[in-house]
């Protein structure tokens, strides 16, 4: 999976790599090139005072130092634009897939794994990409070179580098080995500390609210102690690879000392010799050191590759049509035909058998219980969900026939929960309209009874916005969501039970100036309240995802049982706290 998605993301850059192994390569020769030099120089040099022989050599060293210096330097240059440019791309891809997904996929992921992934496992990967291309090309070329050039220098303690190597790749190796199923345990509990920080952030009024301090601390004290023990376990075997190979290096540098000193004594080897032989067994020591490592840090990456690739091959259950409808002619009639939708695993369909028209400037009302499968109902509209029997159309077009664009374009849509964006009151209304005047903006707010709070606020349409709205009330939040609605104009207005944070006053007063507004548009809106949709031209009644009662007030008091029901419940709460 790791190799698939390097292959994939890393197929642009593909000069920029062989520029890194080419600078590499010549870097390398001359890190391995210098020891032999410095060998030289003390063997033909020193030991015979041949100073202008040492000049001459320690000019050549000079001159190879600095082309390693300008290779190394452009090498972790180019290395480090190719990996930071495949880490964008690679945000960039998870960003807009995710993106495409309807609401199933997200539920599927959920918020806080899908931020992971597009952060953390993101940021696992492009370190890998980052270290191969610093680090690991230059490893197997100081490898073979260093073996190489040691046996240039002496044969006979070739068996020493026989013997070191193997010893310290089997030992790293296996501390490696051991670090893998920790790495894909850790990311998992990442996924949980944030999931469990913000149910706590999204929550903290809830919390406070029932006094749960205590018991969301611990909480999240369980999660953070699950992931710092996995953290450390990973953390132990980490810190154990450093001495183990500074002991096999210390064991490696005395037995060559140790042995290259009788061969010198014996007269089958010289000091120069002896000095470069050392020198190379580090750096191959050093490069395989360097191997482990990353291979140390690829059994995470290639855990945080499968979970990147997870999202990448998940396709939206809501299929965008290969030949798109990109004309509609009409002012926005919605007409179901018998929709039905089941959740995946479900027994039996949340929606079944639902058969309306919503028509320009009606007003189609929806109510049932909870759970009645109203919010379900109207999010087969815009296509969070597609139906799984039936069919809805747009001015006669099949909504899955449709170009996505153009069909969000017709839709303006208030959701049951409002969200609004961190920024500003205008950079809200704007959402839908980016060249809405503020003309426009003001108009909005006054339909959507938003107008005066949003004069007190300080800088008015400048006034900050907070991510998701906090620092607003609930009934600001549902009246600007409204407004942002209202100046994207659009043919279909869908409300989400967009009334339920409203006192009874205000919902009458938005609802009265509404009906101007939207006179020439499609109306649909779910409701709670028997107050909010009793004007409607048209109701339905859901029970159990089925249309039980469809007609004006006063048509289902008289043949709706469940109308009825609901209505009576509701006088009776208002004469009880009358």
């Amino acid at each position: 999976m790791l190799i698939r998605l390097l292959r994939s993301f890393l197929a642009p850059y593909k000069r920029l790599l062989i520029g890194v192994v080419v600078l590499q390569l010549i870097g390398t020769m001359a890190a391995l090139y210098l020891p032999s030099l410095n060998a030289s120089i003390i063997d033909d040099g020193v030991a015979k005072g041949d100073t202008d022989f040492i000049w001459r050599t320690g000019g050549v060293m000079l001159a190879v130092s600095l082309v390693q210096i300008v290779c190394s330097i452009a090498a972790v240059y180019l290395g480090a634009k190719t990996a930071m440019s495949f880490g964008r791309n690679l945000r960039e891809a998870i960003f807009s897939h995710v993106q495409t997904f309807s609401a199933r996929e997200l539920n599927k992921f959920g918020a806080p794994s899908l931020i992971t992934r597009n952060t953390n496992d993101v940021q696992q990967v492009q370190m890998l990409v980052l270290l191969t291309c610093t680090m690991l090309v230059a490893a197997p070329i100081t490898m073979i070179g260093g073996i190489i050039m040691a046996l240039r220098e002496d044969v006979g303690l070739s068996w020493l580098v026989v013997v070191a190597v193997p010893v310290l790749a089997g030992s790293i190796g296996v501390v490696v080995m051991r670090m893998g199923p920790l790495f894909r345990v850790m990311q998992t509990r990442i996924d949980v500390v944030n999931r469990v920080l913000r149910e706590q952030i999204t929550g903290i009024r809830v919390v406070r609210a029932f006094v749960r301090e205590p018991y969301e601390t611990d909480r999240f004290a369980r999660a953070n102690g699950e992931l710092t023990a996995t953290a450390t376990s990973v953390g132990r075997l980490m810190a154990s690879i450093f001495p183990i190979v500074m002991f096999i290096m210390n064991i490696s540098s005395v037995a060559v000392l140790w042995f290259g000193a009788h061969r010198i004594a014996d007269g089958q080897m010289q000091i120069g010799s002896l000095t470069a032989f050392l020198t190379y067994l580090v750096q191959i020591l050093m490069s395989v050191m360097m191997a482990t490592f990353l291979l140390m840090i690829a059994p995470r990456a290639a855990v945080c590759a499968e979970r990147i690739k997870e999202v990448l091959d998940t396709d939206s259950s809501v299929v965008l049509p290969t030949s798109p409808v990109t004309e509609l002619h009409g002012a926005g009639i919605v007409s179901f035909e018998g929709a039905e939708f089941t959740y995946p695993g479900a027994d039996h369909p949340i929606v079944r058998n639902v058969s309306f028209e919503a028509r320009p400037g009606e007003t189609t009302a929806i109510i049932g219980s909870t759970g009645a499968g109203k919010t379900t109902l109207i999010s087969l509209i815009p296509r969070l969900f597609d139906t799984t029997g039936g069919s809805i159309t747009v001015d006669g077009v099949e909504v899955r026939e449709m170009d996505a664009d153009l069909l969000w374009s017709r839709i303006g849509l208030v959701p049951q929960k409002p969200f609004l964006f961190s920024g500003s009151v205008a950079s809200n209304l704007r959402y839908g309209n980016p060249t809405a005047t503020d003309d426009e903006l003001w108009a909005a707010l006054t339909v959507a009874q938003a107008a005066d709070f949003v004069k007190e606020m300080a800088g008015q349409l400048e006034a900050p916005i907070s991510q998701g709205g906090t620092n607003v009330s609930g009934g600001q939040r549902q009246r600007l969501s409204i407004a942002r609605a209202l100046v994207k104009k659009p043919e279909i207005y869908v409300f989400d039970d967009s009334f339920s944070a409203l006192d009874v006053a205000t919902d009458a007063r938005l609802r009265a100036a509404l009906k101007t507004e939207t006179q020439d548009a499609a109306v649909i809106i779910v409701g709670q309240r028997v107050a909010t949709i009793a004007d409607a031209d048209k109701i339905l009644v859901l029970e159990d995802g089925e249309v039980v009662g469809e007609g004006t007030h006063e048509e289902l008091l008289d043949s709706c049982p469940t109308y009825v029901e609901i209505v009576d419940s509701q006088l009776s709460a208002q004469e009880a706290a009358a």
